[in-house]
């Protein structure tokens, strides 16, 4: 005999993560059989702003699409415009810009593993990994001069160059990091409380994540190979790496492939810094951006998509953005059906939701 049915508010405030996100849960005693989200709740409106902003000063209101993937987002509307534009920057643009994004992949990815310590209460597990978070924001202060908006990206290149002592100065404290964060992997993935509360939790199976259109980790923790930096933009064609993958399909898996991509994002950043190139740092922009051009990236949450169109003028026509939360919510609800409820704020943990990049 089924229970009596409730439904519990989860969200929009609340103490799991700073997120607003809003889920109705419908439970039948501690079971919950559907989760309804609702988003909007800080809905800004930063894509009509092309309307009034300079083509050129829209680079700033990109970056603040979301703090953690800001790089990513600048990233993506001036690869978008240079492809309009006909600009070709030069290699060291290339690889500098790479190696600035796998940081904020660190850091992202970093940030994202002290949420998780902290979803099953493993409090000082999150204090470790936020101390670690802090060197990674240190090198990303000494290469463009800010913490977590870096306003280093301009059409045509980079605002200023990133000198080639200072990122070699990175690789001892990168290997730091990667030996902290060995000693936080045990504690993440062979603790048996921890294991408890992750192994089996939330499962969805390839062919369903692929269905429901995930992106990122959540969709590679389903055992499916598909990662957007193998497309080669940038500098990824030139650097070695794989799509790390695992076969769990759970909150588990999701915890497994990020930090493997820990390690992976320090060695693309190794890489960059070994091959990088002399040259300039940007180039000359003429001229008014006419045409429409779409750049997919491969932001630490998952696929990007960054559509740009004008028509000659220094205002842009349109942008939009489709994020990789945007894309993971439809999985989320599935996950959360047949959970119990106090899995439900790991759950919403493990796709490392950015609600303001979703809510643009």
């Amino acid at each position: 005999m089924a229970g009596k049915r409730s439904v519990i508010p989860f969200g929009p405030q609340h103490p799991v993560l700073p997120e607003p996100i809003h889920i109705d849960l419908v439970t039948e005693d501690e079971k919950v059989v559907e989760a309804i989200p609702s988003i909007g709740f800080i809905h800004r409106g930063l894509e009509s702003l092309v309307t009034k902003k300079d083509f050129n000063d829209m680079v700033y209101v990109a970056e603040r699409i979301c703090g953690i993937c800001s790089y990513g987002h600048g990233y993506g509307y001036v690869d978008a415009l240079e492809h309009i534009m006909s600009i070709e920057v030069p290699d060291r643009v290339q690889y500098i810009r790479t190696l600035l994004f796998e940081l904020s992949r660190l850091h992202s990815h970093i940030l994202w593993l002290g949420l998780m310590a902290d979803a099953f209460g493993f409090e000082s597990l999150f204090m470790e990994t936020w101390r670690i978070r802090e060197k990674v924001l240190d090198m990303l202060e000494n290469a463009t001069g800010g913490r977590v908006i870096f306003s280093i990206l301009k059409i045509g290149g980079l605002r200023r160059d990133v000198p080639d002592e200072v990122m070699k100065g990175f690789i001892p404290e990168l290997d730091r990091i990667a030996e902290e964060i060995k000693a936080c992997e045990g504690a993440f993935l062979l603790d048996p409380a921890v294991q408890s509360r992750l192994r089996g939790v939330g499962y969805i199976s390839g062919k369903d994540a692929e269905r429901l259109g995930c992106e990122g980790p959540f969709l590679r923790a389903s055992g499916v190979e598909w990662d957007n930096r193998t497309r080669g933009y940038a500098a990824y064609g030139e650097v070695d790496f794989e799509v790390i993958t695992s076969k769990e399909g759970d909150s588990y898996g999701r915890c497994e492939v990020r930090i493997k991509e820990i390690y992976q994002s320090i060695s693309i950043i190794k890489q960059c810094i070994e091959k990088m190139p002399a040259g300039n740092h940007s180039v000359p922009v003429k001229g008014f951006p006419n045409g429409e051009h779409m750049t997919v990236i491969e932001q630490p949450r998952g696929g990007a998509c960054y559509y740009v169109h004008s028509s000659g003028k220094k205002f842009i026509e349109r942008m939009r953005v489709r994020t990789p939360t945007f894309a993971n919510i439809p999985a989320l609800a599935e996950t959360l059906k047949g959970c119990d409820v106090a899995d439900v704020p790991i759950l919403v943990v493990t796709i490392d939701p950015c609600i303001s990049c979703t809510e643009r």
